[in-house]
């Protein structure tokens, strides 16, 4: 499993939070999505065989939020 932690501008309500883990959690490959609102970021536990971080941060683009 890979982890990474990727920083969401735009994110500011339980919506945001959400929006943002139902979509990735949805991935196939994902295994668990955390967002931090304090923070700014979602942190990702994925399979790097099923999914790639391009297509996390573009389901997240999706949703609205801008990933830096």
């Amino acid at each position: 499993m890979e982890k990474v932690t990727l920083h969401v501008k735009g994110m500011s309500c339980g919506h945001c939070v959400k929006a943002v883990e139902g979509s990735v959690g949805e991935l196939t490959g994902v295994n668990q999505v955390k967002v931090n609102l304090d923070s700014g970021t979602v942190d990702v536990e994925f399979n790097e065989a099923e999914v790639t971080v391009d297509k996390i941060k573009e389901t997240i683009d999706d949703q609205g939020y801008d990933v830096a």
